[in-house]
């Protein structure tokens, strides 16, 4: 959340319009690869929330530029890396940890009951509690034009 219009009739907008100001969580595993990875790891950068989970994959080097094959079969050849503000680079191969580790239950996934799912809903639930609520409007300022008389002050 960036802002809010104070608008004449009706309710004040937020700015941008689509935006969540309340408490944030990321589920991840090992599932959560390359862009995955990333997400994951701007996530944390930006001071959103806790991730929650396991580790993700931790294969973020892309691929660009490998011409096909003659007989139409291809390759992949590792093209760039990411590093970040820095200096340092994302740990390729590691991926990113959670801050809150919560092994996946293939037995409860089979009942219904995601033990991940459940324990980030948990975490935003206990942040929500702590959230700052929506600010009020500010009173309007009293303005005087620059070339106000006395009285007019």
């Amino acid at each position: 959340m960036l802002a809010y219009w104070a608008v004449r009739q009706g309710e004040d907008w937020q700015w941008p319009p689509i935006a969540h100001r309340g408490p944030k969580v990321m589920l991840i595993n090992g599932s959560s690869g390359s862009a995955g990875d990333a997400f994951a790891f701007s996530f944390r950068e930006a001071k959103l929330g806790p991730l929650v989970g396991t580790r993700t994959w931790g294969g973020l080097i892309g691929l660009s530029g490998s011409p096909a094959l003659v007989d139409g079969g291809g390759f992949t050849v590792p093209t760039f890396r990411m590093y970040d503000v820095r200096g340092q680079w994302f740990a390729e191969g590691h991926g990113v940890d959670p801050d809150i580790r919560v092994e996946e239950d293939p037995a409860q996934l089979a009942k219904g009951i995601d033990t991940q799912l459940e324990r980030a809903i948990s975490e935003a639930m206990t942040r929500l509690k702590d959230a700052p609520p929506a600010p009020t409007r500010p009173r309007y300022e009293h303005r005087v034009p620059p070339n106000a008389t006395t009285a007019e002050r």
